[in-house]
C-alpha cells in the first residue's frame, strides 16, 4: 500500500496491547501522526493462548502485503486436519468432532501464545513502521481543552504531551475511564474464574495416557461439564501445551484478580471427570498455573469524553469473556474504525469523527460481547439428551456476522451517513448499521 497523504492529525495512544498497537498501525496507514505510551518498562512474551477470528485476520492480512499474517501463522496452531473434539466430562467420549472451516488466505484465523504473537505486532509497529513507542511511561492524568481543540496526557515524570486525540487502550483499569465517565466504576465478580497454564510437552509425551496429544501435531480438545469446561491445546507440532478451565468462583474482587494457582484446587473441580483431564493437569508445573478471576463491568453509557477528544478502546471500553474468543479482535476492529473516521472527517472535525466511530461500533460490540455468555451457558448447562439427538448443538459457534465482517470496508461504507447524523442531529438521516440482533441489558464480562 502506498503512503496515504498526511492528515495533520496527531494521535496519542495509551497502551501497547493488541488494541493499542492496531490503532497505531491503522492510524499510520491512514496518514495520521501517532505515538504510543506504555506503562510496562520492557516487552515481555508473557501469557497463554489467545484467539483471533477471521475478522482480525482480514486486518492482519492488509499489513505489509500479508507478511505479518504469515509470521503469525508460523507461530499459530494448525487444526486443519484435527479440528475440535468435544468430550462429555465424565465418560470422556467425543460427542462432537467439529471440523476446522476452510482457511481463507485473505482472512486467516490465529490461535497462539499471546506473548509471541504480540511481539510480532509490536516489532512491526516499532521497527518496520517507525511508530514511536515510549515504554516505562506511566500516565498519571488525561486532559482535554475544548477551546484549544486539544487533548493530552501527563506522565509520572511531569511531562505534558498534547495531541488532537488521545486513545485510552490501557485495559480495564484505564485512568481514561474516570475522565470519560466522570466517576470510578469498580469491577464486580462474574461468579466465574479460569485456571490457565502453558508449558512444554516433556512430561506429556513421556506418559502413554497423554502422548497422543503431542506426538502427531497440533490438537484441540474440550471437556464439557456442569458449570465447568476444560479446553486443552497442543501447538507448534505438539511441542507446547496449554489449557484453561472455567469454573464457578464467588471470590470477592478487589484491586487484583490474577493469583498464583494451586493444582490441588484444580483436582477438586475435576473429581469424577474423565481421568485424561487429571493426567493432563498433572504435567503442569505449578509455577506456570494462574488463577484468573473473571470480572464484569456494567456496559458503559459512552466511550467518548465530554469534548470528544478522548476515546476508550478495547478492554478499556468493552471487556469480553474468554468464551467469546473475540476480545482482542474487537479491539482491533476499534482501531481500524477510528483511523478511518479520522481520515474521512479531517483535522477540523476530530470530535465528530470520534462520535461517528462510537456510533459505528457500539451496537456491534455489545452484540459480540453477548456471545461470550451464550457460549458459556451452552456448555455449562448442556442438555445431554439434546446433544445425543443433535451433536452440533454443543459446537463452538463461528457465526458469519462476526467472522465475515470487514471493519475497514464497513467504516468506509457507513461513514457519510453516520457522520451526517452526528453533525446534524436534527436531520432525519438514519444510520445504516450492521444488523446485529437483540441486545440485552446484561453486564459485560471482563477476562
Amino acid at each position: 500500500m502506498s503512503s496515504p497523504p498526511k492528515s495533520g492529525i496527531k494521535v496519542i495512544i495509551v497502551g501497547a496491547g493488541f488494541g493499542g498497537l492496531t490503532a497505531a498501525i491503522e492510524c499510520h496507514r491512514q496518514g495520521h501522526s501517532v505515538s504510543i505510551y506504555e506503562n510496562f518498562p520492557a516487552l515481555k512474551t508473557l501469557g497463554d493462548i489467545i484467539s483471533f477470528g477471521a475478522n482480525a485476520g482480514r486486518i492482519y492480512h492488509r499489513w505489509s502485503n500479508g507478511k505479518i499474517a504469515q509470521r503469525l501463522r508460523e507461530l499459530s496452531i494448525d487444526l486443519t486436519s484435527y479440528g475440535f473434539r468435544i468430550h462429555k466430562y465424565d465418560t470422556g467420549e467425543v460427542v462432537y468432532h467439529q471440523p476446522t472451516p476452510p482457511q481463507d488466505p485473505t482472512a486467516p484465523v490465529f490461535n497462539g501464545h499471546r506473548g509471541e504473537l504480540h511481539e510480532v505486532v509490536f516489532r512491526y509497529a516499532k521497527e518496520e513502521l517507525g511508530i514511536p513507542i515510549h515504554l516505562g511511561q506511566r500516565v498519571e492524568e488525561y486532559w482535554e481543552d475544548e477551546r484549544e481543540g486539544k487533548a493530552g496526557i501527563v506522565l509520572k515524570n511531569g511531562e505534558r504531551v498534547e495531541a488532537d486525540l488521545v486513545i485510552g487502550a490501557d485495559g480495564v483499569r484505564s485512568k481514561a475511564r474516570e475522565l470519560v465517565l466522570g466517576y470510578v466504576d469498580k469491577p464486580k465478580s462474574s461468579g466465574y474464574a479460569v485456571w490457565r497454564a502453558w508449558f512444554p510437552n516433556t512430561d506429556m509425551i513421556a506418559d502413554p495416557r497423554t502422548r497422543e496429544f503431542c506426538a502427531n501435531g497440533d490438537t484441540f480438545n474440550g471437556w464439557i461439564g456442569p458449570d465447568v469446561h476444560f479446553l486443552f491445546s497442543t501447538i507448534k507440532g505438539g511441542k507446547d501445551c496449554c489449557w484453561v478451565l472455567t469454573h464457578r468462583d464467588e471470590h470477592d474482587i478487589d484491586e487484583s484478580w490474577s493469583f498464583p494457582g494451586k493444582l490441588e484446587d484444580v483436582y477438586k473441580v475435576l473429581e469424577g471427570w474423565d481421568p485424561t483431564c487429571r493426567a493432563i493437569v498433572e504435567k503442569t508445573p505449578e509455577a506456570d498455573l494462574v488463577d484468573w478471576k473473571l470480572v464484569y463491568r456494567d456496559p458503559l453509557p459512552t466511550w467518548v469524553s465530554k469534548h470528544a477528544r478522548i476515546l476508550l478502546l478495547g478492554d478499556a471500553a468493552h471487556p469480553f469473556l474468554p468464551t467469546s474468543a473475540q476480545g482482542a479482535t474487537q479491539a482491533m476492529e476499534d482501531g481500524v474504525t477510528i483511523a478511518v473516521c479520522l481520515k474521512r472527517a479531517g483535522k477540523e472535525n476530530v470530535p465528530a469523527a470520534v462520535r461517528t466511530h462510537q456510533e459505528i461500533r457500539y451496537d456491534r460490540v455489545r452484540a459480540v460481547q453477548k456471545t461470550g455468555e451464550t457460549t458459556r451457558d451452552r456448555w455449562h448447562k448442556t442438555d445431554w439428551a439434546k446433544v445425543a439427538e443433535d451433536p452440533k448443538s454443543i459446537s463452538f459457534p463461528r457465526e458469519d456476522w462476526i467472522h465475515q465482517f470487514d471493519a475497514e470496508k464497513h467504516a468506509e461504507e457507513v461513514f457519510d451517513d453516520i457522520f451526517g447524523k452526528v453533525t446534524n442531529p436534527d436531520s432525519e438521516q438514519q444510520s445504516t448499521l450492521l444488523p446485529v440482533g437483540p441486545i440485552g441489558p446484561t453486564p459485560v464480562a471482563a477476562a
